[in-house]
């Protein structure tokens, strides 16, 4: 397996690769823009605020909130019922995600929920796990 290097241009040119590549080792990375400094995601070549070429890799700082959440009904026996959340993260992005560890209904809009990467036979994902509503987020390290 390669070892990310985000200061590398993205292998085969392909910021979606670099952003897999990196989320398979267990990091999770977003953009930053180095000319608005706002921050991108989903990974792009451009900048979608500014048009700017000058993005970089940053790690979040791992809070977020539910911004909206539905619930997938599957039967038991393919895996139950689960949870598609867009998640707005404290960085001001949106991505869609789950919401582990909860039942499907007990995912509320406007809950906390701090991001990590699970990989799973090599592949890496981002969920997010509820943070008890009267603890803060403890910031990344």
């Amino acid at each position: 397996m390669e070892t990310f290097d985000p200061s590398a241009p993205p292998p085969g040119g392909s910021v979606q690769r670099a952003y897999q590549a990196a989320l398979d080792q267990g990091r999770w990375l977003i953009q930053r823009c180095g000319a608005c400094e706002r921050a991108v995601f989903y990974p792009r070549e451009l900048c979608p605020h500014c048009g700017a070429m000058a993005l970089r890799w940053a790690e979040p700082a791992g809070g977020g909130t539910v911004h909206a959440v539905t619930t997938v009904r599957r039967k038991a026996e393919a895996g139950g019922d689960y949870n598609v959340s867009l998640i707005e993260l404290d960085e001001g992005v949106r991505l869609m995600s789950r919401v582990e560890g909860l039942a499907p209904a007990a995912v509320r809009i406007g809950q906390r929920v701090r991001s990590r990467v699970l990989v799973h036979e090599g592949r890496g994902l981002v969920v997010f796990d509820a943070v008890s509503p009267d603890v803060e987020p403890e910031p990344a390290s």
